[in-house]
This record gives C-alpha cells, structure tokens and sequence, in this order.
C-alpha cells in the first residue's frame, strides 16, 4: 500500500514537472522574449553614451575582430582547396565530385556543427571586460529613462532602481576563490569542446547504416521532450524523419547556440549574483522560453558576415533592458545570499507574460524594508554629469 502511495506521488511530481517545463517553454513566453529583444535594441539605440568615442572605437574594433573570426573559420577550408588544387596536378579531378562534397562539407561544419563563429565571439566576452562595462553603462541608461518615463507618477508605485546596487557587487564574489582572466578561458575551452566533441559524434553518427536517419530525430525528441513535453516533441521527431539533414541539424544547433548565447549574454549579472549550481539551473529554467526567444533573434542577426560580432555587443546591452523584465531589483551587497536565494523563482512570471506590449514597466517588485528601494533614493544614487534626452 505504501509503495502504491509512493509510486503515485512520484507519477504526480513528474506530471507537475512536466506541465511547469511545458508552461516555462510555451508560443507565449517565446514571443515575449522576441518582444523584448525588439523593444531591448530600441532602449540600446537610444543611449547617447554608446555613440561616444571608446564605443566607436570599440565598434570599428568588432568589426576588424569579424573579419579575422572569417579569416580564422575559412583558413583551414582554403588549406584543404589548396590541397586538392595541387592534387587536381597529379590526378584527374575533372569528373570528379568528391572534392566540392569535401569543401561544402567542411562549411557546413564550422558553420552549423561546431558553430565555430558564436564560439569566437563568446571567447572575447571571457577575455575583455567592454561588455561588462557595456552592460553596466546599459543598465544605468535603462534605470535613468524609466525615471523620465514615470517622472510624473506616484513615487510609491514605481520600481526601485537597479544600477546603484548592483554596480557595487563584486565580479569575483568571495575574494578567497578569485579565478584569473586565463582559469575563466580555460574553463570555457573545455566546456566548449565538449560541446564541440558531442556535436561531432552526433553528426558521425547520422552516416551511419540504417540508424543513421532516426539519430538527430531521436536527438530532437529527448531534447524537447524535457522542454515542451513528449507531445510536440513527438511532432518534431516525426518532422525530423522526412526533413532533410541539413535542416534538422541547422534547427537543433540555433536551439542549442541560442541557449549558450543567453548563458554568456548573462554573465555580467550573472558574475555580480553568485546563484548555487541548483539555484542557477532553476533561474535559468523558470526563464527558459522568454531566455530562448530573447536570444533566437540575436543569433539570426549574429549570423551576418563581419558584423556579427557587433551585433553581440548590440544583445548585451539589450540584455540590461531583459534583466529589469525578469528580475527583481537587487538590495546592497550585505543582502547578495537573500537576494540571490529569491530570484531563482520568477516569481511574477505569469503576470509579466500576459502584459500588454506597451505595459512591461509593471510588476516589477520594490522591497520596502530597506531605503535603496525608494525611487526617489535610488535615483540620488545614479552618477550625476551627464547628460541624457
């Protein structure tokens, strides 16, 4: 009877789990994320200090760093057509196929496989601090407009500010654990070969005999499944057996791309909350859909040649405007545990999701036991001299 009991209770938290996972990753939560993508860019735009002198450099710079990411990505496929241009010498190559298959081939894999170009670019965020200090210059931009914009509301029913605390949280947590800037690269080295070694022995597995055309269907199911639930998972596999690879393999990777496009766009909030492993996985998967919907469009926008990498820098000040949307405002460094402690919940998820598009400013939570929450306080706090419209 009691193993009944327990049985029951097990079935029950799963259906629980699943119906949260399907409700985190629904249409809905998908085109917000789209939407504040949309609305995220405009408030980037809108920032005097990107156009300053450092940003201009910075952007001339992105630009040069796209065109060596493209040197760097196509160097070893001109090696290889170098190499069947001096064998074409010894042996006839006029009929033959191969070597086109070859060069296509090794496109398609540093561009889709191995999503060499978003590896590149996510490299320079662990290597450089500009987009930190970009995300933090945004955060103070979007702080300073929402003040303008509610300037003649009701002080008491407007949002505390986010930049005043959040700029005096330490990038490195407990001095003690400090990782230096070379720990972080390495680190990120390794998870993304990783990544990189299980993205191959997929795409070797789909040559294989027989079992080759059900791999990256399978692969789609047990992806989505834990995401949207085995119904639409269902439908993808299916999908998956009468699309061609190349498709499936381009749908899969700009899910997966998304997903790491967002983990890195959050590092400058992400460095400053020290969220546990068990606290950052449920940050991440009580955002999942409006996070993929959020990052989906950057990526597609990232994929233009030589400007890709300043689009990036583009996202991450768009990702100071998400961070107002989908936190809460965060108290002095001597509240970082509570705080961190209360943000893996979203917890006005539903209610932010069913806002109407010009209303996003609502429901976001002032804490009334400390002053920093008092707009009228935390607005004494931005930096004063400069000069905003």
């Amino acid at each position: 009877m009691a193993s009944n009991d327990h049985v029951k209770a097990l079935a029950r938290d799963a259906r629980k789990s699943l119906a949260e996972s399907s409700a985190n990753f629904d249409a809905n939560a998908i085109l917000r994320g789209a939407q504040l993508t949309v609305v995220g860019a405009l408030r980037a735009f809108q920032n005097p200090n990107i156009f300053q002198y450092q940003h201009y450099r910075q952007a001339a710079l992105a630009v040069c760093a796209g065109i060596a990411l493209r040197l760097v990505i196509a160097a070893p496929i001109v090696l290889v057509q170098l190499s069947i241009w001096l064998l074409s010498f010894v042996v006839d190559m006029q009929s033959a196929t191969w070597d086109d298959s070859l060069v296509k081939g090794l496109e398609f894999t540093a561009k889709h496989v191995l999503q060499l170009p978003l590896f590149l670019m996510t490299l320079m965020s662990h290597i450089t601090p500009t987009l930190d200090n970009l995300f933090m210059e945004s955060l103070e931009w979007v702080d300073r407009t929402y003040i303008i914009k509610h300037k003649s509301d009701d002080p008491s029913n407007l949002r505390a500010m986010y930049y005043p605390n959040l700029r005096m949280y330490s990038t490195h947590g407990d001095s003690s654990g400090r990782t230096s800037t070379m720990n972080a690269a390495i680190s990120f080295f390794v998870r993304s070969g990783r990544k990189a070694a299980i993205s191959l022995a997929v795409y070797a597995c789909t040559f294989t005999p027989l079992v080759g055309r059900f791999v990256l269907p399978a692969s789609s199911f047990y992806t989505f499944n834990k995401a949207v639930g085995p119904v639409p998972a269902t439908i993808i596999f299916a999908t998956g057996l009468v699309l061609p690879k190349r498709y499936l393999i381009i749908f899969l990777q700009s899910y997966f791309a998304s997903r790491s496009l967002m983990s890195s766009l959050l590092r400058p909030y992400l460095a400053r909350v020290r969220f546990n492993p068990e606290q950052k996985r449920k940050f991440f998967r009580d955002r999942e859909g409006v996070l993929f919907g959020f990052a989906v469009g950057f990526y597609m926008f990232m994929k233009i040649p030589l400007f890709g990498v300043l689009i990036y820098g583009v996202a991450e000040a768009s990702t100071a405007y998400l961070i107002t949307k989908i936190t809460d405002p965060p108290p002095p460094p001597a509240s970082s545990v509570e705080y961190a402690q209360s943000q893996a919940q979203w917890r006005n998820k539903h209610e932010f999701l069913r806002l109407p598009l010009d209303n996003l400013d609502n429901y976001n939570a002032v804490d009334t036991t400390n002053d920093t929450a008092d707009p009228n306080v935390a607005r004494q706090q931005l930096p004063q001299g400069k000069k905003y419209t």
